[in-house]
């Protein structure tokens, strides 16, 4: 069994947790995670993914080693942030994966180093999340403490017992409602699509985001574009976490080859 190193590298209030660095890496890979989601969801991908991309967690305020650090509540604050504390990793190819949450700000991460450094990560991979010019979701972050409880329910992914657990709950509803201010505040902005390649995931039974929201992400790269489903509902980077590492192994193996060969 390999050991397993980790190491965190802060700037701000944003950091980045990599479980098992690459000196030379072809390519790193950051992960976004989704709202009241972190380091946790992604922890073990880097044992199933090329073993020249290393795999960076974005870890937020509000959650985990930093929860009790107040949460970002609007799109442009956290995009600003990820940004300036990415800036000691542009020495090497990037490419973004982000889940829900983590693939509308992924997104604008990448149109923020465009306009800033002039450089886009190689590959984008957008998951669980409508395309960012359709409309938002109707507003669930200011519910009653009760309502926003079922709506958490309604959603799934947080886990039953979590749920049924008040202290616990306690500590995570203040995070979830400001990741879910977050999203449900966010104004799309017109720039011109990116260049890089852009992919999107989804469940088969995801009854928040259809086909359809996905296919209309192909508007935001001018390279190839595709969708991906899987079995599953929302959570379906859990249910289905296998076949999805499996496919984005085989789609970061093409990317890396690219890079390489452009130099």
């Amino acid at each position: 069994m390999a050991t397993e190193v980790s190491i965190t590298k802060e700037r701000g209030t944003v950091r980045f947790a990599c479980r098992r660095p690459v000196k030379q890496p072809s390519l790193r890979l950051f992960c976004f995670p989704y709202a009241g989601g972190g380091v946790a969801a992604f922890r073990f991908w880097a044992d199933y993914l090329p073993s020249n991309v290393e795999v960076n967690t974005v870890e937020l305020p509000g959650r985990e080693a930093q929860l009790r650090l107040p949460s970002f509540v609007r799109v442009q604050p956290m995009v600003r942030a990820i940004g300036d504390a990415l800036e000691i990793y542009l020495d090497q190819p990037l490419a973004f994966f982000g889940h829900s949450m983590g693939a509308l700000v992924s997104f604008e991460v990448a149109r923020l180093l465009r306009r800033e450094h002039t450089i886009e990560p190689r590959a984008l991979f957008v998951s669980g999340r409508r395309a960012p010019q359709l409309p938002i979701e109707p507003a669930t972050y200011d519910l009653p403490e009760d309502e926003f409880i079922a709506e958490l329910r309604r959603m799934g992914g947080t886990p039953e017992e979590v749920l049924n657990h008040p202290e616990l709950l306690h500590l995570l509803i203040p995070t979830l409602r400001s990741d879910f201010e977050l999203c449900q505040t966010y104004s799309y902005y017109s720039e011109p699509p990116l260049s890089c390649q852009l992919t999107a995931f989804g469940g088969l039974n995801d009854e928040f985001v259809a086909r359809e929201d996905l296919e209309q992400w192909r508007e935001q790269s001018t390279e190839p574009f595709q969708v991906r489903m899987f079995p599953g509902d929302h959570f379906f980077l859990h249910s289905s976490q296998s076949l999805l590492l499996r496919i984005l192994s085989r789609d970061l193996t093409q990317v890396t080859s690219t890079a390489s060969h452009s130099g």
